[in-house]
């Protein structure tokens, strides 16, 4: 492997109205790339999340709710999270993987080297572009293997706390 920082291109996303340009960083040469490489498979083996509102590709959704009785008064839902790595509240997120660990009965000991791997990896946020090297202060590093799961983890509690609060009132009325 030879190592160097992450660098920062941009994509344009010809999808969406406006054009907005989509920041794509490469961290496979990043001298950090197999920590968080390991981490992520470590969680999905420990603290395995369910992604109750989750759909995995587009042929996913049709095939779920097709025995789904939808009434008129039923609404469907997708959401797009615009900038979503960088708007993670890590800080928030390492309370819930606490939480997490502690739910799935992980040893204290084990809870700990997680924790501390993920404030290690959490500070590995930077980038190059134009040889500038570049600090993220806020949420996740793009294109760090753990960011989409330490993401998954913060939207998976999201969806969980209020999605049964709304189905809560949703039944009361």
């Amino acid at each position: 492997m030879n190592p160097s920082t992450p660098s920062i291109k941009g994509l344009i996303k010809i999808h969406k109205p406006d054009q907005p340009i989509r920041p794509v960083v490469n961290w496979r040469n990043a001298p950090a790339y197999r920590l968080p490489k390991l981490y992520t498979e470590n969680i999905h083996r420990l603290a395995p999340m369910p992604n109750a509102f989750n759909i995995k590709n587009t042929h996913d959704l049709p095939r779920n709710i097709k025995d789904t009785p939808l009434l008129p008064h039923h609404s469907l839902a997708s959401l797009d999270i615009t900038n979503l790595y960088s708007n993670i509240p890590v800080p928030e997120t390492k309370t819930i993987l606490m939480g997490l660990l502690e739910h799935e009965l992980i040893a204290p000991q084990t809870q700990q080297e997680i924790l501390k791997w993920y404030d290690v990896i959490t500070g590995q946020n930077y980038f190059s572009h134009n040889k500038d090297i570049i600090l993220q202060y806020n949420g996740l590093a793009m294109g760090a293997p753990s960011s989409g799961l330490i993401a998954e983890i913060f939207l998976q509690h999201t969806e969980n706390t209020h999605t049964y609060h709304t189905s809560r009132k949703n039944t009361k009325s």
